[in-house]
């Protein structure tokens, strides 16, 4: 997958990811953190992995360790799909923006900066913008 170090996003910036989920996805994924073992947001919508069908989990992680996953009711997702987001965060929640849908999970680590951006899975990235 894709793997940005060294960002320097602040509290209400918002970075778009653009791209192409693949016609055969199981899933896929994309933490945004310090690092790739501090993760403020991990997430993972899942077409039909791990046990779970057209679930999005998220998640954080600390030191390595895994937090209580979230799982989302709502799955906007279709294979082959062409998709925009924007992931933001302020001190209480990160939001992971949609065209139809909007999903926030809590700043679990208080983090202050997002510096650690990746994408894994099925997902083609064609582009990456900070705004």
């Amino acid at each position: 997958g894709l793997v940005v170090t060294q960002l320097d996003v602040e509290p209400g910036e918002c970075i778009k990811v653009k791209g192409k989920i693949q016609s055969d996805a199981k899933g896929f994924a994309v933490n945004v953190g310090k690092d790739s073992n501090t993760l403020m947001l991990h997430f993972n919508p899942r077409f039909d992995c791990h046990g779970d069908v057209n679930t999005i989990v998220c998640n954080s992680k600390e030191d390595g360790t895994w937090g209580e996953e979230d799982r989302k009711a709502d799955f906007p997702f279709q294979h082959g799909d062409k998709i925009e987001m924007c992931i933001s965060f302020d001190e209480t929640e990160a939001t992971v923006k949609l065209p139809e849908a909007e999903f926030k999970f809590p700043n679990r680590l208080g983090m202050e900066k997002m510096e650690y951006l990746a994408v894994e899975g099925d997902f083609k990235v064609k582009a990456i913008k900070f705004s």
